[in-house]
């Protein structure tokens, strides 16, 4: 990759660890585009994968410190986690990379109708058994993908589990440790991740995020999902494109 690629990445990927922390989706953005730049799939979604853990940390620890985070009350959701992220990882070993792209796109298109359908910020009542199936397996596609994982584990933690939207964004976050670093962690057992491009990617993730956690949220939110939509749109429309060509 050149020099100018670099750098177009780690802007990139800076911008939209800051925005993540609110809208959740990075990888919907941040894995077609490393496409684009020749980086092949299985190895791209690996590499995302190892700077989503770091990006992770960097975002949960404003929450940690603002008491947003109850660790104990999310035990059992990061149990579930843990093994239904690893199961996802390993499937990507098994996958082509045609279908990988594939996978990739069809999970653009549904979670931007999925982002546009949903019912605004609010608490529901609390149906732990359907949150924890819920919980199990998003962390399957999680740990394949993860792009959108995030963002519907949101909307599932409010809708079953009762919590408010702020508590929520905070949780998943935590959650999303163990769902990036499980995954990582096989990814690294099969040889997957490029681990200088990593190294770079971690840094700017986790600076984005710990910003983020801290700004991002005061943004016109509006407007950052118009922002958001139309990227992830464009961007699956070219990553079909390039799928059927």
């Amino acid at each position: 990759m050149s020099d100018l690629g670099l750098i177009i990445l780690v802007v990139l990927f800076f911008v939209t660890s800051i925005v993540g922390v609110v809208t959740g989706s990075n990888s919907l953005i941040t894995v077609p585009v490393m496409f684009q730049f020749g980086i092949e799939e299985k190895r791209a979604i690996a590499t995302n994968m190892f700077g989503l853990t770091f990006m992770a940390i960097g975002a949960t620890i404003p929450f940690i410190r603002q008491g947003k985070i109850e660790p104990r009350k999310l035990t059992p959701l990061i149990v579930l986690t843990v093994v239904g992220s690893a199961l996802g990882a390993m499937l990507v070993g098994y996958i082509t990379n045609q279908s990988i792209k594939l996978i990739v796109s069809i999970a653009m298109f549904v979670v931007v109708a999925f982002t546009l359908l949903r019912s605004g910020p609010g608490k529901s009542a609390s149906i732990p058994t359907v949150g924890y199936i819920a919980t199990f397996f998003l962390a399957i596609y999680g740990g394949l993908y993860s792009g959108g994982y995030v963002t519907i584990l949101t909307a599932a933690f409010v809708a079953f589990l009762g919590m408010d939207y702020a508590e929520s964004v905070g949780s998943t976050k935590f959650v999303n440790v163990f769902s990036s670093g499980v995954a990582t962690l096989v990814f690294v057992w099969q040889g997957l991740v490029d681990y200088r491009l990593g190294a770079i990617l971690a840094v700017t993730m986790f600076v984005g995020a710990y910003v983020g956690a801290h700004y991002a949220a005061k943004m016109n939110e509006v407007w950052l999902k118009r922002i958001f939509l139309a990227t992830v749109v464009l961007l699956a429309i070219k990553t079909l494109y390039d799928f059927a060509a």
